[in-house]
């Protein structure tokens, strides 16, 4: 359960919480009290696998610190003291989409004239390049389900962008593009798409539309969507063929802690299958200009210790968490980065699904600012590439001096 008490960090830790001290005193409420059962603090401890159950059960643990304290330990033992982030560019080809989910204000349904953009793919090279000349060295494209453009501009656009620069990785699509892609415009099988794809360059598939696997939210969230089963297709059809991809959850909706649980069950049940997700970015709704079922503000639901419970059921085998800070905000991402996290993404220039949904973040991050922000959480900022592998020596990556003699104390 290398990266598992953590989650919650992400999912529900706010800019106004204090940074975490962790000593034994602190923690012994977490130890003896009637909603902090010590089996799961051995478990963290021991690197035994959590159930189900033990995620709910820490969902109901009061004290922030005392699961931020498991959360660090279990960051430390599996990436020291190091925090990293990439250069990377964001393109969104086309809004014009065939589906209508509720969270999102990005998409034009293809009759919506007002507001529709489709990126021609000599401009989106152009965008590509000037990046690229500046240090980046991930582009990372989605866009929404257009019903009309060719298969060929797909793998034009990633072609042109390979060929304008070598060495950046196309990062590109989600799953229901994949399929939307393979079903409805090349015909062709999800794999055969995704090779075809892969020849013209493609490098890396996107996390993007995992939501909540559970049909029932789906169902409510965005109804016409892939299933949670064909979600998992793609992304193991993309690991079969020897690729690495990122995962994602959307939360802070219409859905139960239960189905929370499920949805991080499930991914780790792929990833003990295929061990080809790189990272876990879960991200929080932003209603502020869609029409999104939710039971209460984001930024409140943030500040809610109960929401700081999510990353106890992270699967134990995933290596990485990236904060997202585009819908986190910097700062809390900061503080994250005491609670689990590891990443903080990266610069992320020109993203617009978020921020059309009301982020109020800024458009991009400068490599000084997520360098500074690392350094004042007390972690070493190293930059990474797409596969989350560092892209400069790094320093001693073993757990900080005093990690093992504060959990002897604690066991």
């Amino acid at each position: 359960m290398n990266a598992l008490v953590g989650l919650f960090l992400i999912l529900g830790v706010a800019a106004s919480i204090a940074w975490p001290t962790y000593d034994s005193n602190e923690l012994h409420g977490f130890h003896h009290g009637p909603h902090r059962p010590r089996r799961h603090r051995g478990k963290v401890f021991a690197n035994q696998r959590l159930t189900d159950a033990d995620a709910l059960c820490l969902y109901d643990v009061k004290d922030l610190n005392a699961l931020g304290y498991l959360a660090n330990h279990v960051r430390e033992r599996k990436n020291g003291n190091v925090a990293t982030y990439v250069l990377n560019l964001y393109l969104n080809y086309s809004n014009i989409c065939i589906l209508s989910c509720q969270f999102c204000a990005f998409a034009r349904r293809p009759h919506e004239k007002e507001g529709q953009f489709t990126y021609d793919i000599d401009d989106m090279v152009r965008q590509c390049a000037e990046a690229y000349a500046k240090g980046a060295t991930e582009v990372h494209i989605v866009g929404g389900l257009h019903p009309k453009l060719p298969f060929s501009y797909y793998t034009d656009m990633v072609r042109g962008i390979r060929e304008a620069c070598p060495d950046l990785t196309v990062k590109a699509f989600t799953a229901i593009e994949i399929r939307h892609l393979a079903e409805r415009i090349a015909k062709k099988p999800i794999r055969e798409t995704l090779e075809i794809l892969r020849a013209a360059g493609l490098g890396s598939l996107t996390g993007g539309g995992a939501e909540i696997f559970d049909p029932e939210v789906r169902d409510k969230l965005c109804r016409g969507k892939e299933s949670a089963g064909e979600w998992l297709e793609v992304h193991r059809t993309w690991h079969q063929m020897g690729e690495r991809s990122t995962c994602t959850m959307l939360y802070g909706h219409v859905e139960t802690l239960a189905q929370r649980v499920d949805h991080l069950r499930r991914l780790r049940e792929l990833q003990d299958e295929t061990h080809g997700f790189t990272a876990l970015v879960p991200s929080p709704t932003s209603p502020i200009t869609t029409s999104c079922p939710i039971s209460a503000r984001p930024h409140l639901r943030l500040r809610g210790p109960a929401h700081t419970r999510h990353r106890a059921a992270l699967p134990d085998n995933f290596d990485h968490i990236t904060a997202y800070w585009v819908s986190l905000g910097l700062p809390t991402a900061q503080v994250a980065l005491s609670f689990g996290v590891d990443d903080l993404h990266g610069t992320i220039q020109q993203e617009r699904i978020f921020h059309m949904a009301g982020s109020q973040t800024p458009q991009g991050q400068q490599v000084a600012a997520l360098e500074r922000v690392i350094r004042e959480a007390g972690r070493i900022p190293v930059q990474r590439n797409t596969y989350y592998e560092p892209l400069q020596p790094t320093p001693d990556m073993k757990p900080l001096p005093d990690a093992s003699e504060r959990m002897k104390t604690l066991v």
